[in-house]
């Protein structure tokens, strides 16, 4: 079995929502826009987001500058579910820039350089 580097160990510690903080936070500071719809606890217990019609999949974040980009968060080892692939691919068949971030593109300084360049070809 593979020993993990402290770095792999750390990005592995790392929660989603730890993750959403730290990118909502820098996208702020460098003047996105930006959009997360957050689910909320009904009178029975249960955990909804409050959209209609095909939003089960959609993208954690929508941020919004000089262009739009859609992202994706997940844990180290989270897998994206069908549903959140059909977002993913039919927001790229419409030509829209998306994202899966991990705690690795955070620590390794993906999730900055997408987020300050100005065109998506820069980060290529």
């Amino acid at each position: 079995m593979k020993r993990l580097t402290p770095q792999e160990q750390l990005a592995r510690s790392m929660s989603e929502a730890d993750l959403q903080q730290n990118v909502i936070s820098l996208a702020r500071a460098q003047g996105w826009l930006v959009a997360h719809f957050r689910p909320g606890m009904t009178k029975r217990g249960n955990w909804v987001t409050a959209v209609q019609y095909d939003a089960a999949g959609f993208p954690d974040l929508v941020l919004v500058k000089d262009r739009v980009i859609y992202v994706e968060l997940k844990a180290e080892l989270g897998k994206l579910t069908d549903v959140q692939e059909v977002w993913m691919s039919a927001l790229n068949h419409a030509g829209e820039d998306t994202f899966v971030w991990r705690p690795s593109h955070w620590m390794n300084g993906t999730i900055e350089r997408v987020l300050a360049a100005i065109e998506i070809e820069e980060i290529g």
